[in-house]
């Protein structure tokens, strides 16, 4: 062999090494962090046409699955379109998890993270069709709440403008059995929670109640807040905005505070529904049956219920073996932890009248030096399947720049880690800044929101444009759920 073939030989071999060490070049992450995982793989993803992302609401449409994901405010080239559109709402098929297909976008109103978009999503079936219940904008003017007729994904059509003049339209919920609607907002123009805003409420978002069983004809119920919020009320403090209500049975969870001065609100549905509608103290106080007030320092994002929970250590016991709980998540909304530690906290309800937090989870910061990493660290809310697969056993958690946490929550006094994963970044992640004490931006995942379908799949939204995530258990976790 010649010098000049022997020094070629050389390159080759030197080139082959970095290939094998390297891999291919789509796993490479040139910016931020790659992919990490226990217990959990990925099946999935679609980059959401880099939007950033709220809610993902997963419905079955006949024999497809279809995912309804909800948009902070921002802008983004819909390739479907080659327009540029702002974000509203993402509409893909997820039948095969493997292989997402993006069908449609649905923009919403103009303006920023916090302003525009369309962060709500909830699917129902009615009258032979599919809607799609959605928040339109958020502290642009007339911000409201609309229905799409998404009988066909594909094709939404604009059904009815449920209610238009607000601001801070948030996380809604529909009961797709009844169609009674639940919808977190505020008035419009409001800046002040001392000032009445036009309709006289005192605070930035409070539930307004819509009957909904025939989406195209929207038929106004009530509104509902704290004792305090009302209109004509001049009591000091205000209390806190609502964040979320989810009903089961005969009964809403309400979570209010999101960060701070959390509360959590248990209401009798019936009473709500059919008692006095007029906002006055008496009327407000009607249908609560008890409230648990959080640490300041905390506050109340997601009330999911779990009720009926079989404590297989007190199986001898001849009392109070099975219970009731509420996951009650307190948000993360400070970047790089500058802020006091969120926590998710497991509330005992078997006594309705006197809720009482018995536990809590939380993902250890020195596990990843998550503080350090870039965004928020922290849970920002549960998923809130009650699919069978996985109702009793394992709570979802959105964890920012921590991913997915699953949680098993078989015994709720002692809840545990059962799997993670957290996203790997991509050239579409955002990054995330502090400006003390100088200004400084990082590229992290932001996982904000998780779902779960009855399939045994999982689902992330990222806030920070790196699109929607599928992933499933595998290992020990998959042993929990059967799989």
């Amino acid at each position: 062999m010649t010098s000049r073939l022997r020094r070629l030989s050389v390159v080759f071999l030197g080139l082959a090494l970095i290939a094998l060490v390297s891999g291919p070049a789509s796993s490479q992450t040139p910016r931020g962090h790659g992919a990490e995982a226990r217990d959990m793989e990925l099946v999935g993803h679609d980059d959401l046409q880099g939007r950033s992302a709220y809610q993902p609401t997963i419905h079955k449409q006949g024999g497809r699955f279809i995912a309804y994901v909800g948009h902070h405010g921002g802008k983004a080239r819909n390739p479907l379109t080659s327009v540029d559109e702002d974000n509203g709402t993402s509409i893909v098929d997820v039948t095969d998890p493997a292989r997402p297909r993006y069908l449609t976008h649905i923009p919403g109103p103009a303006g920023g993270p916090e302003q525009g978009g369309a962060q709500m999503a909830r699917v129902c079936d009615r009258q032979g069709k599919t809607y799609l219940l959605r928040s339109f904008g958020n502290a642009v003017p007339n911000s409201g709440h609309e229905v799409w007729d998404v009988s066909d994904p594909a094709k939404p059509r604009k059904a009815s403008t449920v209610v238009t003049g607000l601001t801070s339209t948030h996380k809604n919920f529909w009961e797709c059995d009844t169609g009674t609607a639940y919808l977190v907002s505020g008035d419009l123009a409001k800046t002040d929670p001392l000032q009445a805003g036009p309709s006289g409420w005192r605070t930035s978002r409070m539930t307004k109640i819509y009957d909904l069983s025939d989406p195209a004809k929207p038929v106004f119920v009530r509104d509902f807040g704290l004792a305090g919020q009302e209109p004509g009320s001049s009591s000091s403090p205000v209390p806190p905005g609502a964040h979320g209500p989810i009903v089961l049975g005969n009964r809403v969870y309400i979570a209010y505070g999101t960060s701070t001065d959390g509360v959590l609100q248990i209401v009798d549905r019936q009473k709500l529904l059919a008692g006095p509608k007029e906002p006055t103290p008496a009327n407000l106080n009607a249908p609560e049956i008890s409230r648990l007030y959080m640490s300041p320092n905390w506050g109340g994002h997601t009330a999911f219920p779990v009720l009926g929970m079989t404590i297989g250590d007190w199986a001898t016991n001849t009392k109070g073996n099975v219970r009731d709980f509420v996951v009650l998540v307190s948000e993360a909304i400070a970047n790089e932890c500058r802020e006091f530690r969120h926590a998710t906290f497991l509330v005992d309800i078997t006594t309705e009248s006197r809720p009482f937090s018995v536990a809590t989870f939380q993902v250890p910061e020195s596990l990843g030096g998550f503080c350090k990493r870039g965004g928020r660290f922290g849970p920002h809310s549960s998923s809130e399947s009650f699919a069978p697969i996985f109702y009793k056993k394992l709570v979802f958690v959105a964890y920012f720049n921590a991913g997915v946490r699953a949680v098993d929550i078989r015994n709720p006094y002692a809840p545990r880690e059962a799997a993670s994963y957290i996203p790997a970044t991509t050239e579409r992640t955002a990054e995330r800044c502090v400006t003390e004490p100088t200004r400084s931006c990082k590229v992290a995942i932001q996982t904000n929101n998780v779902e779960a379908d009855e399939r045994g799949y999982i689902y992330l939204a990222d806030r920070a444009n790196t699109g929607l995530h599928i992933v499933r258990l595998t290992g020990d976790a998959a042993k929990i759920v059967g799989h």
